[in-house]
């Protein structure tokens, strides 16, 4: 099957929840899909990136070279921890520690506008009092969002796929409870 990245995989708001995305079903381990595995998706990210992030950022995404590709899933992965525990209500000390601690190493070794720096750097700006009720999780896919509507009443992270696959799922829910009852 051909993958492509898409508007829709960067609906996080932010090049880290974007990138700590990448990682399809997460908590479904038969059906789980880290995009980043094959190198050709973490190779043509950083260019998706550039043209589909939401978040602002001088000049395009660099690749992260294979000596940092693990550095880059561990800080993905504390990303996700992190920041879907603050989601979920049970924000950790310790998570925090271990993000702002792959954030370090990352800021060590990248430069800036290498793909790694800047979502070490996204990282560190969602690490914010200002956004609190503003990270959320899509019930649907269980993706990271931030939810930048006035009244923070966004439901999905895309309503274009997430919320029409719900509103599908619950009208042939409705639809099917009705010849039932006949």
């Amino acid at each position: 099957m051909t993958f492509s990245w898409t508007p829709h995989r960067f609906s996080g708001g932010a090049l880290a929840l974007d990138v700590a995305n990448s990682v399809i079903l997460r908590f479904d381990p038969a059906r789980s899909i880290d995009r980043f595995a094959d190198p050709g998706n973490l190779a043509a990210f950083p260019d998706a990136a550039t043209r589909l992030c939401a978040e602002d950022r001088d000049g395009p995404l660099k690749a992260v070279p294979a000596d940092r590709a693990d550095g880059l899933i561990r800080l993905r992965e504390a990303i996700d921890r992190h920041f879907r525990a603050e989601a979920g209500g049970t924000p950790s000390s310790l998570l925090l520690a271990d993000l702002l601690d792959q954030i370090a190493q990352a800021l060590r070794v990248a430069e800036a506008g290498d793909l790694d720096f800047e979502t070490a750097l996204s990282a560190l700006r969602l690490i914010s009092p200002s956004r609190a009720g503003a990270l959320k999780i899509c019930p649907n896919c269980e993706w990271l969002f931030l939810d930048r509507s006035k009244n923070k009443s966004r439901a999905w992270c895309d309503m274009a796929v997430c919320g029409n696959r719900v509103k599908a799922r619950l009208h042939y829910q409705r639809k099917k409870q009705g010849k039932d009852a006949s």
